[in-house]
């Protein structure tokens, strides 16, 4: 994605949860580089980058974008462009549609799965109507009204996004400090004062650490020029600070290139190997450093800091003599006892219904268990019928090949044999000897060729 499009549609919209330095021995910071794929933490973020990507490639539709302005792109006016894009790239967006609609179908079952909800026939365009960046009622085909609602409910979403992370965080550090009093309740009297003890060392310890510039004041970009940049503070220029840290060369400094400068600040308050830091923490302390620059820079509030304003910004008196930054050390606890105790019933009652899955869960496998003791025993009698049908045929077979026996149960073929030999022993005649002389007892052979007499 080019760096115009970039300012003028995603990134204006993006928020980015996890930033870097910038190295400036890398290459300068004008030339086209790889962007990174930075999630905006939308469930259709997918849909979203994907469907931008097409759009790119269609040169009418590029050149619009890059002369629109930013109210035009947030309104969705730029939507109407799309009639006259090619009819390839309206294809991929078709196809990209249809497989965002079967996603969010395949999500709608899983939910209703979920809750055991039964229902014969899912009316799937009352349910998509939940979902507000795509138009339910066509889902086959992406039109100019799809375009208009995916930009509105992802800037309208994506403006949401710094409250949602704020809440999240609440949530988490309320967390902590349950699991913590729990945690103090598990030890005997004697522990858990020495367990406080420690506590109290630790955050002490964390205390203690360097003065921390409010960020975008002069001594905070100072410090960025000689520390990052490697360039001398004495000669510092806001317009070549500004070019140099406008990583994709794009005219504007947007949330991801702001955040990357605050990196130095919060390495002085949180290093990742010390027991006594929050890396979550570090990141809300991020947050609260771009809102606090937006707020005091960014006055067309489109969430990008363009030369002109960052110069406008250095005019002010805040700049040049600021306050020290209070990290969230120094200011109040973001949630109130109240809150905390509300949170902690919420906790209950997910325990409750956890258990009550699990009891439930625990019965179905114990059902699952029978059935399968059940279907074992099945298949053990069919592979015994089974053998003894297969023996069966066997003997049948074998009586089928063996020759039939006589009255005294002697095979017949024997008494066949009897009978020949009978027979040829009534033929057979032995010599008989009397006066001395042999007798043969063979029937006498009829003379053979004897003369015949004539009268």
């Amino acid at each position: 994605m080019t760096g115009g499009l970039k300012g003028l549609l995603l990134l204006s919209l993006c928020l980015v949860v996890w930033t870097v330095p910038i190295d400036r021995n890398q290459d300068p910071p004008h030339e086209e580089r790889a962007e990174e794929n930075v999630d905006t933490g939308l469930y259709y973020d997918r849909y979203l980058r994907e469907v931008i990507e097409v759009l790119e490639t269609d040169p009418h539709f590029r050149e619009k974008l890059q002369t629109a302005n930013t109210d035009d792109i947030k309104n969705g006016r730029l939507s109407k462009e799309l009639d006259l894009v090619g009819h390839h790239v309206r294809t991929r967006l078709d196809e990209l549609k249809r497989q965002e609609v079967s996603r969010l179908r395949m999500l709608l079952k899983a939910k209703l799965d979920s809750t055991n909800a039964q229902s014969v026939q899912m009316d799937h365009v009352s349910l998509l109507k939940q979902f507000e960046h795509l138009d339910p009622h066509n889902q086959n085909t992406f039109e100019a009204k799809d375009l208009e609602l995916l930009i509105v409910t992802a800037t309208k979403d994506l403006e949401n996004y710094d409250a949602e992370r704020h809440e999240e965080f609440k949530r988490y550090e309320m967390l902590k400090e349950h699991e913590r009093r729990e945690y103090l309740k598990s030890l005997d009297q004697e522990k858990r004062e020495n367990e406080e003890k420690r506590i109290e060392e630790l955050k002490e310890k964390h205390r203690q650490h360097p003065k921390v510039n409010a960020p975008g004041s002069v001594d905070q970009l100072r410090e960025v020029w000689k520390e990052t940049d490697g360039l001398d503070p004495q000669e510092f220029n806001p317009k070549t600070f500004f070019n140099l840290h406008d990583a994709n060369g794009d005219g504007v400094l947007d949330e991801q290139e702001l955040e990357a400068l605050f990196t130095k600040e919060l390495e002085k308050v949180y290093d990742p190997k010390n027991e006594e830091d929050d890396m979550m923490e570090m990141e809300e302390e991020r947050l609260r450093m771009r809102e606090h620059v937006m707020q005091n820079v960014d006055l067309s509030r489109d969430r990008l800091v363009s030369l002109e304003e960052f110069l406008k910004s250095m005019e002010k008196k805040e700049f040049n003599n600021p306050k020290e930054w209070e990290t969230l050390d120094d200011t109040k606890p973001v949630y109130t006892e109240e809150e905390l105790q509300r949170f902690e019933a919420e906790l209950r009652d997910r325990e409750v219904e956890l258990g009550r899955r699990a009891e439930q869960l625990r019965q179905e496998q114990e059902l699952l268990k029978e059935r399968s003791k059940a279907l074992e025993a099945q298949k053990r009698e069919y592979q015994q019928a089974v053998m003894e049908m297969s023996q069966k045929q066997k003997e049948q077979q074998a009586l089928n090949r063996q020759p039939p026996s006589g009255p005294n149960g002697e095979l017949q073929f024997q008494q066949e044999i009897q009978k020949l030999a009978n027979e040829d022993s009534q033929m057979v005649k032995v010599p008989v000897v009397q006066n001395g002389d042999v007798q043969n007892n063979l029937p006498a052979e009829p003379p053979q060729n004897l003369p015949q007499h004539t009268s």
